[in-house]
């Protein structure tokens, strides 16, 4: 059998006897089959099989017979849903799963069957399914992100906190104190990335927002003196400063920590 072709305007001619324009299902003697959701119009226009002239108020069923329905037409926005719950809106998904049909591809060598309803041993049909770790990432990526870079979502955020030292590399007493807050944040189970780099401020905290890690604490020289280490989220526009005493209880607090 050959492909199907569309019939040019002189083949319409000879057959039905009019252009493209007036071609109607009434009293056309050749076979028809119209689309899934043509089924469903009522009081509808269509050709009347003569050049310039149509039919009206044209109903399945009372004017001619229901063809023989298919699927030709790819669905638009704004079509009425199939189950008549509404109107068909169009939006973009991602795709985090994998479905793979096996067949008896792998059964078939390990000899791997079962028995069908009459008792007959058959070989089995495989098939496998699972969730794309990398697209997963890809696609919280997509979906949470702004400007400076990514927002991770806690549930999956590679760290909760990042604690950011100004002039670590200075300042012994500094160090002496970031390295015992962190020992006590690990102690009390936050996931935490202490950036120990000998980067200027502004770099780190680029740094970080790109990273997307939900939540800072900056420790500095000034911090220091007066007790206080800053706090800022993610998405927070502004800063604040937290007692050093009670920033781990703020932190757990903030990342749901028990």
């Amino acid at each position: 059998m050959k492909p199907l072709t569309f019939a040019n305007n002189d083949e319409i001619m000879s057959t039905i006897g009019c252009d493209t324009g007036s071609i109607g299902p009434i009293n056309i003697s050749i076979p028809i089959y119209i689309d899934h959701g043509v089924k469903n119009m009522s009081d509808f226009v269509c050709g009347a099989n003569a050049n310039g002239k149509h039919f009206t108020g044209v109903n399945w069923e009372r004017d001619l017979p229901l063809p023989t329905t298919v699927d030709i037409r790819n669905v638009c926005e704004g079509d009425l849903a199939k189950d008549g719950s509404g109107k068909l809106e169009f939006a973009r998904g991602i795709e985090v799963g994998h479905i793979f049909q096996l067949g008896t591809k792998y059964s078939s060598c390990m000899k791997a069957t079962c028995l069908d309803q009459t008792g007959k041993a058959v070989t089995l049909t495989m098939g496998c399914y699972g969730i794309g770790v990398s697209r997963i990432v890809a696609a919280a990526i997509e979906q949470n992100h702004d400007e400076k870079g990514i927002i991770w979502p806690a549930s999956i955020a590679p760290f909760q906190l990042a604690l950011i030292p100004i002039n670590m590399h200075k300042s012994i007493r500094l160090r002496e104190a970031v390295m015992s807050f962190y020992d006590e944040l690990v102690a009390n189970n936050i996931d935490v990335l202490l950036d120990d780099r000998q980067e200027r401020p502004g770099v780190m905290f680029s740094d970080i927002e790109l990273i997307g890690i939900p939540h800072r604490f900056v420790f500095s020289e000034k911090g220091l003196d007066t007790g206080e280490i800053e706090y800022k989220a993610r998405q927070d526009t502004e800063n604040k400063n937290i007692q050093i005493k009670k920033a781990v209880a703020f932190i757990k607090e903030k990342t749901n920590y028990n």
